[in-house]
Formats: C-alpha cells, structure tokens, sequence
C-alpha cells in the first residue's frame, strides 16, 4: 500500500514538473517598453533583435549568448510562441511559413506587428 502510494505521489510530481515547464517554455513575449519587445532568449525593436536591449532587458548572460550566435540576419527573427517578424516588411506573422507562391503566407499578427512597429496592418 506504501509503494502504491508512493508511485502515485512520485507519478503526480513528474506531471506536475512537466506542465510546469512546458508553460514556461511557452511564455508569451512581453513589451516591457514601447517598441520593444522581449521573450526568454531575446529582445527586438523595429530594427530587428537587439543585444543590448536583451542585455538591458534579459541580463548579460542572455546578451553574451545572443551576440555568441555570431552574423546573422537580425531583420528577420521568430520569437518562443512561434510569431515571426521581418523589420524589413514591418510586420509579424503568426508563424514563418511560405505558402507555394514563395511568399509568407503566415496570417498577420496585429498584436506584435503594433507593438514592434507601431502601427497596424
């Protein structure tokens, strides 16, 4: 009876641990400024990802990785929840597909797009 209930309290603590870190991982992307916007690995502003705003906003650790990655594209980027943004077209997408015309074909996200860029599509 003891072991029983300690698999089921072992078994409840596993799932409870799991669900945990999956809503962590999901955490949506905050503007904790105007034009500025931040999810766990990065910060962008209409220009595109920033280091010194993920270092400003996220700390060093998170800025010292970021500028790690090396020359990349920083116009064009996808934050955790999967919303994709591209500073050149000025606009972020709910995903960062291509439809078979070659264009994104991701609906446009007015939320990010008018936090980031400040406007509306």
């Amino acid at each position: 009876m003891v072991n029983k209930l300690l698999v089921v309290i072992a078994l409840s603590l596993g799932a409870l641990s799991a669900n945990v870190m999956a809503n962590t991982t999901k955490s949506s992307p905050r503007s904790p400024t105007d034009g500025v916007v931040c999810d766990v690995y990065f910060c962008a502003n209409d220009k595109g990802v920033s280091a010194e705003l993920t270092t400003r906003y996220l700390g060093k650790k998170k800025g010292k990785r970021l500028t790690a990655q090396g020359n990349f594209d920083h116009s064009a980027f996808t934050f955790s929840n999967g919303v994709f943004c591209d500073s050149t077209e000025r606009l972020c997408r709910k995903d960062r597909y291509f439809g078979v015309d070659g264009k994104r074909s991701g609906k446009v996200d007015e939320h990010y797009t008018e936090l980031l860029y400040g406007h509306k599509p």
